[in-house]
């Protein structure tokens, strides 16, 4: 791990016709854009995906798992 501070950003879009915020690291954001542009979405309609299936967890920790479960999957 490197010494870097970890540097938490935060982003507005629209999903589902209202305006939220997200609050995440910078190395979530990055994987989260390669993750919409290797699918061909727009940063919103995947985040929009993960909405709609986190059940009961705020988006901020729906996103984390969902960036996760997507590195873990590549790695097997």
């Amino acid at each position: 791990m490197s010494n870097t501070p970890i540097r938490v950003v935060k982003h507005s879009l629209v999903i589902a016709g209202h305006r939220t915020s997200i609050s995440l690291e910078d190395a979530f954001w990055s994987e989260l854009k390669t993750y919409a542009a290797e699918r061909g979405l727009s940063l919103a309609a995947l985040v929009a995906e993960i909405d709609g299936t986190r059940g009961p967890a705020n988006l901020s920790s729906a996103i984390r798992v969902a960036i996760l479960e997507r590195l873990r999957a590549r790695a097997q």
